[in-house]
């Protein structure tokens, strides 16, 4: 087992990154002093896999445990759904001494973390995540929220989790395609603030590829180690901590015109990419060969890199909705070469339609 800490004073908490952790979350919970009521919350996918040994462990530990589950997919990430979680933390009796576990992917985190943030203003949550793409990116850092029809993430709240358990054992149930998804993210790491990183996962897509838990550890502690790093600079997302929205901006365009749940979000992302790495060159800051790499790795990893076709009114809309939308227009992170980035803040959305082929 490996171990991170999110430096953030009296809200400090650790990543647990390994293998074989799941049966161990209940003596930690206990170790975190947690209330005796913890609501599992997860969906139809992950529940019959994982939420048994992880409600043995809790009652092993001496809690009592109550089970709430959620429909699985991105077009659940609703008002609605978050609602249903409500009303199972309700109906299973927790107060205020009571905790929330999130167990599952990037959806169950945010809705069970903003679920956490706002049942009697505040309980404290776990984050469990068995996605690669919530292991290396959404549990990390309190990120809460859903979806709203005319724009991803618009509704949420900032919340640290108590801790994050990530057991790379999970993988091994993942569907390919949401396991490949979760390969944008940490590509994206990359491409923005670590060189080796992105050299790292060139060397070892075939073991990427094969699941091999020993890389996978090993890839997925340093991308918690650098979101940490970031977090703890900017936890609200002031400033620095908007790099980790590199390939988001377009990525979330996708998402909203094509429907939550056509496209992956890691799919998503892994067109943002591309474009915000065409952008990168329009603008002197990256060049051919730059973009050419990152296109090679995401194709090699089996992800796409190509916008699908909608109207150029129809991105410009969604992306002024964005909610990195200011007064001063739309921030875009942009990389500088492979490695390293920069913030700039594009006014002008034609120029963003033309550098990435949006027709009329």
């Amino acid at each position: 087992m490996e171990t991170l800490t999110v430096g953030l004073g009296d809200r400090s908490y650790r990543i647990l990154g390994g293998n074989g952790n799941l049966p161990g979350i209940g003596a930690l919970c206990r170790e975190l002093g947690l209330g005796r009521i913890a609501a599992i919350v997860t969906n139809t996918t992950v529940g019959p896999l994982y939420s048994g040994g992880v409600a043995e462990s809790l009652s092993a530990a001496g809690f009592s445990p109550v089970l709430v589950e959620i429909p699985d997919g991105e077009e659940f990430k609703t008002s609605e759904t978050l609602n249903t979680i409500y009303n199972g933390l309700i109906a299973g009796g927790l107060t205020r001494d009571s905790f929330v576990i999130a167990l599952g992917g990037g959806v169950v985190g945010d809705m069970a973390g903003f679920a956490a943030a706002t049942y009697l203003r505040g309980i404290p949550f776990v984050q469990v995540p068995t996605t690669l793409l919530a292991q290396v990116d959404s549990s990390v850092g309190g990120k809460t929220g859903i979806n709203h029809p005319l724009g991803k993430n618009l509704i949420g709240a900032f919340y640290q989790p108590r801790a994050v358990v990530i057991d790379v054992d999970t993988l091994a149930t993942l569907a390919e395609r949401e396991y490949l998804a979760g390969m944008a993210e940490v590509v994206k790491y990359g491409v923005v603030l670590d060189r080796e990183l992105f050299a790292e996962v060139e060397r070892n897509v075939p073991a990427l590829l094969d699941r091999d838990k020993a890389v996978l550890t090993r890839i997925i502690m340093r991308c918690c180690s650098i979101k940490a790093s970031v977090v703890e600079k900017d936890e609200r997302e002031a400033g620095l901590r908007a790099v980790l929205n590199y390939g988001h901006t377009l990525g979330h365009a996708v998402e909203t015109l094509a429907g939550y749940g056509t496209y992956l979000h890691g799919e998503a992302v892994a067109i943002g990419m591309v474009q915000a790495a065409r952008l990168s060159e329009h603008r002197g800051l990256a060049g051919p060969a730059d973009v050419e790499r990152l296109c090679a790795l995401l194709t090699s990893l089996k992800l796409p890199v190509e916008l699908p076709v909608f109207a150029a009114d129809a991105y410009k809309g969604v992306l002024m909705r964005d909610k990195k939308a200011r007064d001063a227009g739309l921030g875009f992170v942009l990389n500088k070469g492979i490695g390293d980035f920069s913030m700039v803040c594009i006014r002008d959305m034609d120029e963003v339609l033309a550098v990435c082929g949006i027709g009329g």
